[in-house]
């Protein structure tokens, strides 16, 4: 065998390699094609075109986890410390790829302005299941789910 068939045929091999792609159980990847958004790849295994297609994002179906310490100022009352817990999770990859990245910084945000609202004298159970509804409401659009939020009020 030529030395120049054996290169062609280890790039061959080379590209063939890259061209397969393997999404693990519980994962999406948001694959783009020179650039712009093409495909979700669900689990399992995938052929992409090297060169052209990469991955832009990996997206975890499972559950995330947020915490806030925050410092509050409630109208009508003294600041008071807020400590929050947030389980979240995508529930629409392809509407959440466009703003995975930002997710934390969208909930969190989003998180401060409803707690400005929200009764603190009311019980812990109330206050929770108020912020998750609203929550929700605010982030449904964006693919994602609030599953559970723990708060403690200092």
């Amino acid at each position: 065998m030529s030395l120049t068939l054996i290169a062609l045929l280890c790039l061959v091999l080379m590209v063939v390699a890259l061209s397969v792609k393997r999404i693990p159980e519980g994962q999406v990847y948001s694959l783009h094609r020179l650039g712009r958004p093409a495909r979700l790849l669900m689990p399992g295994t995938h052929m992409v075109m090297p060169l052209l297609e990469r991955v832009a994002h990996k997206i975890s179906l499972t559950g995330r986890t947020l915490r806030l310490d925050e410092t509050l100022a409630i109208s009508g009352a003294a600041p008071r410390a807020v400590r929050a817990t947030l389980y979240w999770q995508v529930l629409d990859p392809a509407r959440a790829e466009t703003m995975i990245e930002s997710a934390d910084a969208l909930l969190q945000a989003r998180a401060q302005t409803i707690l400005l609202a929200i009764d603190p004298q009311a019980p812990a159970s109330e206050r929770n299941a108020a912020l998750k509804r609203t929550l929700n409401a605010a982030v449904q659009a964006h693919g994602l789910l609030v599953t559970r939020i723990d708060t403690e009020l200092d």
